[in-house]
């Protein structure tokens, strides 16, 4: 069980705002597995709550991945910025994927590379 989650390379965020952005896509997709994958959330939370972060180019490379996802039936949160800081509102930061299996998560970002 893991959890990816995918960040804009494109959009430029300092260390801080960065983080902030990773933790609320992993939070953000963790709350739906609780509410519709509760077994998948259970086991990956007892296991350690793997995590992975990717990155991606673009907007659209980014919402290609959500479409997948969701259509996969995997747990998912696209993440758009409120624009009080470093960029501007309704930016699309980055998506969580999971928790959820593997192989399932590797299905739709394996060919991606590390943050």
């Amino acid at each position: 069980m893991k959890q990816a989650v995918v960040v804009r390379s494109d959009v430029k965020m300092g260390k801080g705002k960065l983080a902030a952005q990773v933790a609320h896509a992993s939070l953000t997709a963790a709350e739906f597995a609780m509410t519709r994958r509760e077994g998948w959330f259970g086991k990956w939370k007892s296991e350690g709550q793997a995590k992975v972060v990717l990155k991606v180019g673009s907007e659209e490379a980014l919402t290609d991945l959500y479409r997948k996802a969701k259509s996969a039936g995997l747990p998912s949160a696209l993440i758009e910025d409120k624009g009080l800081t470093q960029v501007e509102p309704g930016t699309v930061t980055c998506l969580g994927i999971g928790p959820a299996p593997d192989d399932l998560v590797d299905s739709i970002t394996g060919k991606l590379k590390l943050l």
